[in-house]
Protein backbone atom coordinates (compact mmCIF):
# COMPACT_ATOMS: atom_id res chain seq x y z
CA UNK A 1 0.00 0.00 0.00
CA UNK A 2 1.81 3.11 -0.65
CA UNK A 3 1.18 5.66 1.55
CA UNK A 4 -0.39 9.14 1.56
CA UNK A 5 3.27 11.18 1.61
CA UNK A 6 4.76 8.90 -0.95
CA UNK A 7 1.26 9.15 -3.22
CA UNK A 8 2.02 13.51 -2.45
CA UNK A 9 5.95 12.56 -3.42
CA UNK A 10 4.64 10.51 -6.69
CA UNK A 11 1.93 13.35 -7.80
CA UNK A 12 4.79 16.80 -7.28
CA UNK A 13 6.97 14.62 -9.31
CA UNK A 14 4.47 14.21 -12.52
CA UNK A 15 3.59 17.52 -12.00
CA UNK A 16 6.97 18.68 -12.43
CA UNK A 17 8.26 16.30 -15.31
CA UNK A 18 4.75 17.69 -16.95
CA UNK A 19 5.76 21.43 -16.95
CA UNK A 20 9.22 20.64 -17.65
CA UNK A 21 7.95 18.80 -20.91
CA UNK A 22 5.46 22.11 -21.69
CA UNK A 23 8.61 24.04 -21.09
CA UNK A 24 10.73 22.46 -23.44
CA UNK A 25 7.57 22.91 -25.73
CA UNK A 26 6.54 26.22 -26.22
CA UNK A 27 8.19 28.13 -23.09
CA UNK A 28 6.39 29.16 -19.71
CA UNK A 29 3.35 30.76 -21.71
CA UNK A 30 2.65 27.11 -23.19
CA UNK A 31 2.73 26.04 -19.20
CA UNK A 32 -1.31 26.27 -17.33
CA UNK A 33 -1.52 24.52 -14.10
CA UNK A 34 -4.95 23.00 -15.80
CA UNK A 35 -2.47 21.88 -18.54
CA UNK A 36 -0.10 20.81 -16.44
CA UNK A 37 -2.52 18.40 -14.87
CA UNK A 38 -3.60 16.80 -17.95
CA UNK A 39 -0.36 15.90 -19.16
CA UNK A 40 0.68 14.41 -15.96
CA UNK A 41 -2.87 12.78 -16.13
CA UNK A 42 -4.13 13.58 -13.22
CA UNK A 43 -6.92 15.79 -12.27
CA UNK A 44 -7.24 19.25 -13.07
CA UNK A 45 -7.28 20.51 -9.34
CA UNK A 46 -3.99 18.16 -8.27
CA UNK A 47 -1.60 20.95 -9.70
CA UNK A 48 -3.57 23.37 -7.18
CA UNK A 49 -3.17 21.62 -4.61
CA UNK A 50 0.86 21.30 -4.39
CA UNK A 51 1.71 24.93 -6.27
CA UNK A 52 -0.13 28.11 -5.36
CA UNK A 53 0.29 29.69 -9.00
CA UNK A 54 2.14 28.63 -12.40
CA UNK A 55 4.90 31.16 -10.77
CA UNK A 56 5.47 28.91 -8.12
CA UNK A 57 5.05 25.89 -10.33
CA UNK A 58 7.37 27.26 -12.77
CA UNK A 59 10.15 28.00 -9.76
CA UNK A 60 9.71 24.53 -8.47
CA UNK A 61 11.13 23.41 -12.15
CA UNK A 62 13.91 26.00 -11.44
CA UNK A 63 15.13 24.99 -8.03
CA UNK A 64 15.09 21.72 -9.11
CA UNK A 65 17.71 22.36 -12.18
CA UNK A 66 19.71 23.61 -9.62
CA UNK A 67 19.54 20.58 -7.14
CA UNK A 68 20.41 18.33 -10.06
CA UNK A 69 23.66 20.37 -10.98
CA UNK A 70 24.64 20.29 -7.76
CA UNK A 71 23.95 17.09 -7.06
CA UNK A 72 26.20 16.45 -9.78
CA UNK A 73 28.61 18.99 -9.01
CA UNK A 74 28.96 17.55 -5.81
CA UNK A 75 30.12 13.99 -7.94
CA UNK A 76 33.43 16.52 -8.94
CA UNK A 77 35.98 15.01 -7.04
CA UNK A 78 39.63 15.45 -7.77
CA UNK A 79 41.73 12.74 -8.09
CA UNK A 80 45.25 11.40 -9.85
CA UNK A 81 43.18 11.15 -13.04
CA UNK A 82 40.76 14.37 -12.83
CA UNK A 83 42.63 16.99 -12.45
CA UNK A 84 40.79 20.06 -11.57
CA UNK A 85 41.25 22.05 -14.75
CA UNK A 86 38.95 18.83 -15.87
CA UNK A 87 36.75 19.37 -13.19
CA UNK A 88 35.79 22.58 -13.82
CA UNK A 89 35.09 21.66 -17.62
CA UNK A 90 32.67 19.10 -16.36
CA UNK A 91 30.93 21.58 -13.91
CA UNK A 92 30.60 24.10 -16.68
CA UNK A 93 29.89 21.61 -19.44
CA UNK A 94 26.81 20.70 -16.74
CA UNK A 95 25.40 23.57 -16.71
CA UNK A 96 25.69 24.49 -20.57
CA UNK A 97 23.94 21.28 -21.33
CA UNK A 98 20.78 22.03 -19.41
CA UNK A 99 20.53 25.22 -21.53
CA UNK A 100 21.29 23.31 -24.55
CA UNK A 101 18.81 21.05 -23.95
CA UNK A 102 16.24 22.31 -21.84
CA UNK A 103 16.90 26.50 -22.79
CA UNK A 104 13.35 26.82 -21.40
CA UNK A 105 14.32 25.24 -18.16
CA UNK A 106 17.15 26.79 -18.35
CA UNK A 107 15.73 30.20 -18.45
CA UNK A 108 13.39 29.07 -15.11
CA UNK A 109 16.96 28.62 -13.30
CA UNK A 110 17.56 32.60 -13.64
CA UNK A 111 14.47 33.51 -13.47
CA UNK A 112 13.69 34.71 -9.57
CA UNK A 113 10.10 34.31 -8.21
CA UNK A 114 8.64 37.09 -6.76
CA UNK A 115 7.05 35.33 -3.99
CA UNK A 116 8.64 32.60 -1.89
CA UNK A 117 12.30 32.76 -3.49
CA UNK A 118 13.71 31.14 -0.97
CA UNK A 119 13.84 27.24 -2.27
CA UNK A 120 15.51 29.12 -5.41
CA UNK A 121 17.97 30.71 -3.63
CA UNK A 122 19.09 27.68 -1.10
CA UNK A 123 19.32 25.69 -4.30
CA UNK A 124 21.24 27.83 -6.34
CA UNK A 125 23.47 28.44 -3.67
CA UNK A 126 23.60 25.19 -2.86
CA UNK A 127 24.96 24.57 -6.51
CA UNK A 128 27.25 27.49 -6.06
CA UNK A 129 29.04 26.13 -3.05
CA UNK A 130 29.94 23.02 -4.99
CA UNK A 131 30.88 24.98 -8.00
CA UNK A 132 33.18 27.16 -5.79
CA UNK A 133 34.60 24.23 -4.22
CA UNK A 134 35.75 22.83 -7.65
CA UNK A 135 37.32 26.30 -8.97
CA UNK A 136 38.60 26.79 -5.48
CA UNK A 137 40.57 23.29 -6.16
CA UNK A 138 42.20 25.09 -9.70
CA UNK A 139 43.10 28.89 -8.23
CA UNK A 140 43.03 28.26 -4.53
CA UNK A 141 39.87 29.23 -2.00
CA UNK A 142 40.59 32.88 -1.92
CA UNK A 143 40.25 33.75 -5.37
CA UNK A 144 37.29 30.95 -6.07
CA UNK A 145 34.80 33.43 -5.76
CA UNK A 146 36.40 36.08 -8.36
CA UNK A 147 36.81 33.44 -10.68
CA UNK A 148 33.86 31.39 -9.64
CA UNK A 149 31.83 34.51 -10.74
CA UNK A 150 33.88 35.35 -13.91
CA UNK A 151 33.51 31.67 -15.53
CA UNK A 152 29.68 31.21 -14.63
CA UNK A 153 28.69 34.87 -16.18
CA UNK A 154 30.64 33.92 -19.12
CA UNK A 155 29.29 30.85 -19.10
CA UNK A 156 25.62 32.18 -19.29
CA UNK A 157 26.60 34.45 -22.00
CA UNK A 158 28.31 31.59 -24.05
CA UNK A 159 24.74 29.95 -23.24
CA UNK A 160 22.98 32.81 -24.12
CA UNK A 161 24.79 33.77 -27.68
CA UNK A 162 24.33 30.03 -28.60
CA UNK A 163 21.06 29.78 -27.66
CA UNK A 164 20.10 32.85 -29.79
CA UNK A 165 22.11 31.89 -32.75
CA UNK A 166 24.76 34.19 -31.84
CA UNK A 167 27.32 32.31 -31.66
CA UNK A 168 27.13 29.82 -34.97
CA UNK A 169 30.41 27.67 -35.69
CA UNK A 170 29.80 29.91 -39.59
CA UNK A 171 30.44 33.28 -37.82
CA UNK A 172 32.64 32.73 -35.17
CA UNK A 173 34.37 29.62 -36.03
CA UNK A 174 34.62 28.07 -32.97
CA UNK A 175 31.92 26.41 -30.83
CA UNK A 176 30.52 27.26 -27.55
CA UNK A 177 32.31 24.05 -25.78
CA UNK A 178 35.71 25.61 -27.21
CA UNK A 179 34.60 28.66 -26.13
CA UNK A 180 34.40 27.58 -22.68
CA UNK A 181 37.34 25.51 -22.91
CA UNK A 182 39.65 28.02 -23.88
CA UNK A 183 38.24 30.39 -20.68
CA UNK A 184 39.25 27.36 -18.25
CA UNK A 185 42.73 26.75 -20.06
CA UNK A 186 43.60 30.76 -18.94
CA UNK A 187 42.30 29.94 -15.96
CA UNK A 188 44.38 27.16 -15.52
CA UNK A 189 47.68 29.02 -16.55
CA UNK A 190 46.96 31.94 -14.55
CA UNK A 191 46.68 29.29 -11.52
CA UNK A 192 49.74 28.02 -12.36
Amino acid sequence: MVSRRDSAAATRRALLDAARQLLDEGGPQRVTLREVGARAELSRGAPYRHFADKESLLAAVGAESWERIADALALLQPTSSRKPAALLLEALDALMTVARVEPEVYRMMFTMPTREPEPSIRAAARAQGEFLRIVGSLVGPERAHLYGAMLLTSAHGVASMDASGHLSPQMWQTTPQAVVSALVDLLAERAD
